[in-house]
């Protein structure tokens, strides 16, 4: 008796591209990383043996990336999306996923987003659009839902830079629902009984669940993780590199 072997599912155009923005960008990663310790290497008498060594050894950032093409497609300029930050007509739009309890993404959001927002969305040149994921467990959800009420009431900015601002330095934190609450004081949510309410929602829930699966299908494994325009980064980058990705954006826009 013959059996049919399964037709593979389809594969998103996009998360095809993120996988070739990954294995590039490791190359790039690699040589990047050996020709930095090199240049090191080479300022520091009797020492470049060693470090040349070194530097053959140094694996490149997992999860690193440079997408093709994809931010374009990506960015959904919706106005009314409780999530996004900036001009919907700016020139450029870098979308992040990110989880509530991922420590690297509060580095980002502490160290790095604030220097974004003031040098190019609050001058109307990129808008920042969220894409939450949930990928350390059940909080992770709560969290993510907790930000989509304080969204709902005009408060998500404030929400992300509470939530981010308690983050321990390592590891996942817990988000019990009297944390969650608290979050949302400090954030000035200005309806707590809804906001406490909302935080039950199944339609909520479902739209995180919903964003992480579609992150999924992307092939985005970790975060934070960027795209704008036909460029990627992932993990928490200095701001330098956050600059050249949205320098570069912003010229191929013609600004």
């Amino acid at each position: 008796m013959s059996t049919k072997t399964p037709s593979p599912k389809p594969v998103h155009p996009l998360a095809r591209k993120l996988r070739v923005a990954r294995i590039l960008n490791v190359v790039l990663g690699a040589v990047a990383a050996f020709l930095l310790i090199v240049v090191i290497a080479l300022s520091v008498p009797g020492a470049g043996q060693t470090a040349a060594a070194d530097a053959a050894k140094t694996p490149a950032a997992d999860d690193a990336g440079a997408a093709a093409g994809a931010g374009s497609e990506l960015a959904t300029r919706d106005p009314d999306d409780p999530l996004a930050i900036g001009d919907v007509d700016a020139p450029v739009v870098l979308v992040e996923w990110a989880d509530f309890r991922c420590p690297y993404c509060a580095v980002v959001t502490n160290q790095t987003l604030p220097t974004i927002f003031d040098e190019y969305v609050e001058k109307g040149l990129v808008r920042y659009e969220f894409r939450d994921v949930a990928f350390f467990g059940e909080e992770s959800i709560d969290a993510a839902v907790a930000a989509r009420a304080a969204g709902e009431q005009g408060k998500f900015p404030e929400y992300l830079e509470a939530v981010f601002a308690a983050a321990p330095e390592k590891g996942h934190p817990d988000m019990p629902r009297e944390k969650l609450i608290g979050f949302a004081t400090a954030a000035g949510v200005p309806d707590l009984a809804k906001f406490e309410q909302d935080l039950d929602r199944a339609d909520l829930r479902d739209a995180v669940l919903a964003s992480t699966e579609e992150a999924q299908k992307l092939g985005v494994t970790s975060v934070p993780f960027f795209v704008a325009g036909d460029q990627a980064l992932s993990g928490a980058q200095p701001i330098e590199n956050f600059r050249a990705l949205l320098d570069e954006q912003l010229a191929a826009a013609g600004e």
